[in-house]
This record gives structure tokens, C-alpha cells and sequence, in this order.
């Protein structure tokens, strides 16, 4: 069955939604990565059991430069009377920034620019010249890890280890077809448990993949493991790294004009602050990254609320939808470590109300803008992207009705 046919015609649903809605701020978790690209959960239906036991009721697919897992997050979550949303992310580079120097939200690499595409098309659509760009993109992100994976080779060779990595059965057995850097270390670390039984073995083989560095995590901490050999491998530095080639990254202006051709809304994911208060030069001002973003055609942002302190969300939250954008929360979970869906600022602190209502009301207006861009063609954006600020209200309170239409059927 097509996923919108479950849902009466936009009048009849609003007039349902309003003998049958409440005030209820349903709990949301806007940006969700999967095994299509590389994500702490085993599939898609223990992301989805988590959110049901945990009594979230709306839940974004957010995966790298891939739609493969649409189809499948549909009919899961859809069967769990959870609303799905349909995201991509990118990563692009804005050359005027590089020339500049401007750090935007990758603290590493001036220029460098993560984009994320709410509410694309579902069923996914693309057309030329984006497809084929895209697919260029995703082979040169896969030989570029392949090249990781030869070096890594490398140096087992040279230590003697008595193993290799075979990165087509990496590729086979642990992913969707999308190889991420986090996967070859998984590969690596589940190699070495089996080849040395006990946790002291372990460590000293890895004490000599780091060049004499001890490990600093325990050999039963398999997510800390993993980042440290990414960390100490596959980053600036190390034996294993490549930088990533110029290919691998499209114009950050092409990316939001696949996003649109993709049916989707162009958004950009803040850092915001580290641990220590620090903000990326692009995002220090929230004032100047509001007023770029604009110029930009950029109307929503996102950010990680695990990253943050509870402080610096409320911060740019409000002032972001004050300002007119849509504001969506997420948790990624694109690391091997585990963390609840429902959301928390940094230290596990709970979010407040005001944040939890500001990111149901963002996801809802996504919601709606799926459902119109399925049924009558166009949702939130016109033809160029730009928003239809005055109908902002009124696409919020049909996300709702859907949002709410969808969890009551699933437990009728």
C-alpha cells in the first residue's frame, strides 16, 4: 500500500484532527543514521523498538548521501505507529569559505559544510544531472575508504599480524553499500578479538598498531575501541589516513539544489558548543549565521542535542524559530556507541519544554510538507526553494493531524 493512501484528504483529516487532536507534544528524534550508512544500531527495527519502548512517536531516517533504507523505514515504522521522516545528509564544500578560512560546522576543515535534506520525496526521487553526481560522489567516498583499508593492510603486513582486511566482504557483510571509515575500525577491532583470547593479548597488539601508544580503553569497551582506532588510524596523522580527494565533495550551492530536487528542504546541522564553550567561527554569531544561512536560501536547522549544554540549545533554538526557521532535533547515533531516542542535552540532561515543543512543531511542518509534496505537488517550498513563511501555522497543525492520525489507527 503507498504510504500516504492511509491518510484521509487534507480537509477531511484537519476536520478529524479537530474533534479527535490534543495539546500533546509528541517526543521526536528528527535525525537517525542506519546501517545504510553507518549507524550504533544492528537494523532499522531495533532503532524503531527503541523509540517505541522509550514512547517517541516520531523518527527521522538521516542517512549519508543514501535513500536505500526509505522503503524499509516506512513499513517498520509505519507497523510501530511511529510517523517517518525522510532525511539525507551531505557533506559539501563552500569554496568561498575555504578560500577564506571560514570553519563552518566541520571544526577541522575550513569550507567544509554538512547539509541535511528534511522531508524529501518518498517514494525517492531524482533527476539528472543529480543523480549522476550523487552517484559519483558515493563511488569516489567508497574508493577513498578502500584506499584507508590497503594502507591498513599495509601496516598488519608489517607488524606480521598473521591477517588481513578484505574490504569487499566489508563491504557485503556490514554495510548497504555505503563504507564509512567507522566500519573499517569495527572490522579491525572484531578481527583482533578473534585472532588474541584474552584482553591482555589484545591490548599489546593494539599498543603496537599505535606505534607504542598503550590503548587507553578496556578490551571489553567495544565502542571505545573503535574510536580510538579511528582516532589514532584513519584521522590527520595517522598510519592508515588519506585525505579525502576534492571529488569526494560536492558545491555546497549543488547540494541544496539536489536537496530541492529531491523534494526535500535544505538544512544546516549546527556544532554549536564543545565541551568547552567553543563555537566555529561561522557559528559564534547566531545573528550572522542566521542572516548567511537567509542569503543562502537555508530556511531550517537541526542540531545534536547530546552535543550541546542544555543552555546553548535554548539559545539557538528559540532564537532560530523566532527567526522563521524550521528547528528539528536530532540524536545521529553515526558512532558505535549506544544512546536512548529519546533526546538529552549534553550529560544526559533533559530537555525543556520550550525545546521539545519548538522540535514537535518543526517535525510536524516537515510531516506536511511530505504529505503535499505526495498529494498536491508542493509543500512548504515553492519552485525555487523559498519558503511560504505565511502558511508556516498552518502546515504545523496538519503535521499534527497526521502525526496524529497515524498513532491513533496503529492502536485502534
Amino acid at each position: 500500500m503507498d504510504f500516504w493512501s492511509q491518510f484521509p484528504a487534507k480537509d477531511e483529516l484537519l476536520a478529524w484532527y479537530k474533534s479527535n487532536g490534543s495539546n500533546a507534544v509528541f517526543s521526536v528524534n528528527a535525525h537517525l543514521h542506519t546501517p545504510y550508512s553507518f549507524s550504533a544500531f544492528r537494523d532499522i527495527p531495533q532503532a524503531l523498538d527503541m523509540g517505541v519502548a522509550e514512547g517517541v512517536k516520531v523518527m527521522g531516517i538521516n542517512d549519508f548521501y543514501s535513500t536505500d533504507g526509505y522503503a524499509e523505514w516506512e513499513t517498520e515504522a509505519a507497523a510501530r505507529g511511529i510517523f517517518p521522516l525522510f532525511n539525507i545528509e551531505y557533506i559539501s564544500l563552500n569554496k568561498a569559505d575555504q578560500i577564506a578560512g571560514l570553519k563552518v560546522n566541520d571544526p577541522g576543515n575550513p569550507g567544509r559544510t554538512y547539509l541535511s535534506g528534511k522531508g524529501l520525496s518518498f517514494p525517492p526521487k531524482m533527476d539528472e544531472p543529480f543523480a549522476s553526481a550523487l552517484a559519483s560522489v558515493r563511488s569516489e567516498s567508497n574508493q577513498h575508504v578502500a584506499g584507508m583499508c590497503s594502507k591498513l593492510n599495509q601496516l598488519l603486513v608489517s607488524l606480521n599480524a598473521g591477517f588481513l582486511l578484505d574490504f569487499d566482504y566489508i563491504r557485503s557483510s556490514m554495510t548497504k553499500g555505503m563504507v564509512r571509515e567507522r566500519h573499517l575500525a569495527k572490522a579491525l577491532r572484531e578481527v583482533v578479538a578473534k585472532q588474541f583470547a584474552s584482553g591482555e593479548a589484545q591490548s599489546a597488539f593494539y599498543q603496537k598498531l599505535f606505534g607504542g601508544k598503550p590503548l587507553v580503553s578496556s578490551p571489553d569497551a567495544p565502542a571505545a575501541i573503535e574510536n580510538e582506532l579511528r582516532n589514532n588510524l584513519l584521522k590527520a596523522g595517522g598510519a592508515a589516513f588519506i585525505p579525502e580527494p576534492t571529488a569526494a565533495f560536492l558545491d555546497s550551492n549543488m547540494v541544496c539544489k539536489m536537496i530541492l530536487n529531491q523534494g526535500g528542504i535544505p538544512t544546516y546541522p549546527f556544532l554549536a558548543d564543545d565541551s568547552n564553550g567553543n563555537f566555529t567561527p561561522f557559528e559564534g554569531s547566531k545573528e550572522q549565521a542566521a542572516k548567511t544561512l537567509k542569503e543562502r536560501n537555508i530556511w531550517s536547522i537541526e542540531l545534536i542535542t547530546t552535543r550541546n549544554s542544555l543552555k546553548v540549545l535554548e539559545e539557538y533554538v528559540q532564537y532560530f524559530h523566532k527567526e522563521g526557521f524550521v528547528v528539528t532535533l536530532g540524536s545521529e547515533h553515526n558512532t558505535p556507541v549506544m544512546e536512548p531516542i529519546e533526546l538529552f542535552a549534553r550529560k544526559k540532561t533533559e530537555l525543556s519544554p520550550v525545546l521539545k515543543e519548538i522540535n514537535y512543531r518543526g517535525a510536524c511542518l516537515v510531516a506536511a510538507h511530505q504529505y503535499l509534496n505526495a498529494t498536491e505537488g508542493q509543500g512548504y517550498l515553492d519552485q525555487n526553494g523559498k519558503p511560504f513563511l505565511d502558511r508556516h501555522d498552518q502546515l504545523v497543525t496538519l503535521g499534527m493531524a497526521l502525526i496524529t492520525y497515524l498513532n491513533h489507527t496503529n492502536h485502534a
